[in-house]
């Protein structure tokens, strides 16, 4: 499991790792880790294979969420649009909260790593 390394100083705590270590060799299903959070943030690593939203299924979150492609490739699918989204490597991608979104593929031969800030306030 992704665990940052911690270091206290008088007020503060310093926390490193490496986003790329610790991938697991199979994954059976997507896996999401914490990396940070407060009362209105939150960052997640997310690492897909091959992993999709269920058929029928959309995320309608109260949240905005920005997205980071750091590795691999993946497809968002909106509601109500027809194109789907194609992400790359360093693609990024601000998704407002409310608007209605699935992972319709991501590659099922390398591992997709994402890097995904969720925040309560808008972000812009």
């Amino acid at each position: 499991m992704y665990a940052p390394v911690s270091s206290s100083t008088a007020s503060n705590e310093m926390k490193q790792d490496n986003i790329f270590s610790e991938v697991p060799p199979e994954l059976t299903e997507e896996l999401t880790e914490s990396i940070a959070r407060n009362r209105n943030i939150r960052i997640e690593r997310i690492i897909s294979k091959g992993h999709k939203s269920a058929d029928g299924f959309w995320y309608d979150q109260d949240e905005d969420e920005w997205v980071l492609l750091l590795q691999g490739a993946a497809r968002l699918q909106f509601e109500h649009e027809t194109e789907e989204v194609n992400l790359s490597a360093g693609d990024h991608m601000l998704i407002p909260a409310r608007t209605k979104h699935r992972v319709s593929w991501t590659d099922p031969d390398e591992e997709t790593i994402w890097l995904a800030l969720f925040s309560k306030e808008p972000l812009c």
